[in-house]
């Protein structure tokens, strides 16, 4: 009787333990939310990045003013560290002005196109090219023509993304295949040039560019081009009734590679340092908007994610790390030296964080890892939404982001930050990704919903 009456005692305690730190985790996260929305500095620094700054594409000089830039944000923060770290980084030029221009159309006469040559393309040469357009719905149509099928000829990649998909991120995955490697692909079937619907959901006359990839044994590489979403519309529906032929043009090209940084800023843990939270975004962006959501808005909230724990007095357990890769858009190169960096110094990051689905209102993270520790670790993190749900956020499984996916080896959890997706692909590498675009508040929930993970994180640990 008195073991179970010591049973019964022990449990109660624990019970009554557990709800008064369900209330004081309650408490504290209501406090994250309110600060954020009322002290949070990530607009601010948005606003400078985007309109005192701009685009940011690796290798630029405004890439490198925004690495100063936000390393001198970081050291205001009170950080106990501040570094630079090197990568080399490819440095791709626009040139000038792109002209895609229908000429000589029976029904048309000569159209301008609106469009953007994708990152990383060669360009045509001063005098430009003019050949015989080829329509092609997809990768897995540009498969089955015929070798040679393409000789002399332009090749237009018309697949629209999908949208029955819920996800817009789904369809984009599914479309963007033929922007990414349409060039390669089409250049073996002798083709001397490509255009590419841009990737968006929205029926507009604004480009969007992204990169594209010369993959390995292609002998000839071609120049390639996004045209806006009516332009491909309207260049279909000519080639259901006539030839058409296009002239395009582009100066852009591949200089040397240059030396250019990740920021990182840490604090460290006061009891279990060699646990790394990070949270991060990527600072370069493309050179025709101000890369606001792509990807300003990570960088500015996983700053201010310190920020609002300095302003609160907050003295983390594990250490916190935030980290602005540089050259996510058309390399990598950040990501891999962060990658190498940390494997070479054996650390282990209990979890990081990537925002890198713009600045919207949040619905939560996605999750992934090494599938030995996921199901575990994972079934932690659930325990707790009855805190987050009051929030609208959620966790589900799914991929992280392109930056912090390489440190899934070290057995951590890896979360990417998902904010409602509908509106991301209007802007995302497009001259419209600017800071009018984005919504104040709902950067900051952003901010706050990242906050809100790392305290949990941080204070609980995934054991």
């Amino acid at each position: 009787m008195k073991k179970l009456i010591a049973l019964l005692l022990i449990g109660f305690l624990t019970v009554q333990v557990q709800a008064q730190n369900t209330d004081e985790d309650a408490f504290y996260i209501k406090d994250i939310y309110n600060t954020a929305l009322t002290q949070g500095q990530c607009y601010n620094w948005l606003d400078y990045l985007t309109n005192n700054i701009g685009g940011r594409l690796s290798g630029s000089p405004e890439s490198l003013a925004a690495v100063e830039y936000v390393k001198q944000m970081l050291d205001t923060l009170g950080m106990d560290t501040v570094w630079l770290q090197p990568c080399t980084v490819p440095h791709w030029v626009r040139g000038e002005k792109e002209i895609v221009r229908i000429v000589n159309s029976s029904s048309r006469g000569s159209v301008d196109l609106p469009a953007l040559a994708l990152g990383n393309s060669v360009g045509t040469g001063y005098s430009g090219i003019t050949a015989e357009v080829v329509e092609i719905k997809g990768l897995d149509a540009l498969e089955k023509m015929k070798k040679n099928a393409l000789k002399g000829k332009i090749a237009f990649f018309s697949e629209p993304m999908d949208p029955t998909q819920i996800s817009t991120f789904a369809a984009y995955g599914g479309a963007v295949g033929q922007r990414v490697y349409g060039a390669s692909r089409a250049s073996k079937l002798g083709a001397v040039g490509v255009v590419v619907r841009s990737m968006t959901t929205k029926l507009d006359d604004i480009p969007h560019t992204g990169v594209t990839v010369y993959e390995e044994g292609v002998e000839k590489k071609i120049p390639t081009f996004a045209i806006s979403t009516k332009a491909a519309v309207l260049l279909g529906d000519m080639l259901k009734t006539e030839k058409v032929r296009i002239y395009m043009r582009s100066t852009c090209k591949m200089l040397e590679p240059k030396i250019s940084y990740n920021v990182v800023g840490e604090i460290r843990g006061s009891e279990k340092p060699d646990e790394i939270i990070l949270v991060g975004g990527h600072l370069d962006s493309w050179d025709v908007g101000t890369g606001a959501h792509d990807d300003g808005a990570g960088c500015v909230q996983s700053m201010d994610v310190v920020q609002l724990f300095k302003r609160l007095n907050y003295k983390p357990k594990r250490t916190l790390r935030c980290v602005l890769f540089m050259n996510e858009e058309n390399g990598q190169a950040g990501a891999k030296a962060y990658r190498d960096f940390s494997m070479e110094n054996k650390e282990y990051h209990l979890a990081a964080i990537e925002s890198d689905r713009g600045g919207f209102t949040p619905r939560g993270f996605t999750c992934d890892g090494d599938e030995t520790i996921f199901k575990t670790k994972f079934k932690k993190v659930t325990r707790w939404l009855p805190l987050l749900k009051p929030y609208n956020i959620d966790f589900k499984k799914g991929g992280s982001g392109a930056d912090i996916s390489r440190l899934k080896p070290q057995k951590g959890l890896l979360f990417g930050f998902w904010p409602d997706s509908q509106r991301y692909f209007d802007f995302h590498h497009a001259p419209n990704d600017l800071l009018e675009n984005v919504n104040k508040r709902e950067l900051e929930l952003g901010t706050a919903a990242m906050t809100s993970l790392v305290y949990l994180l941080d204070k609980y640990g995934l054991e």
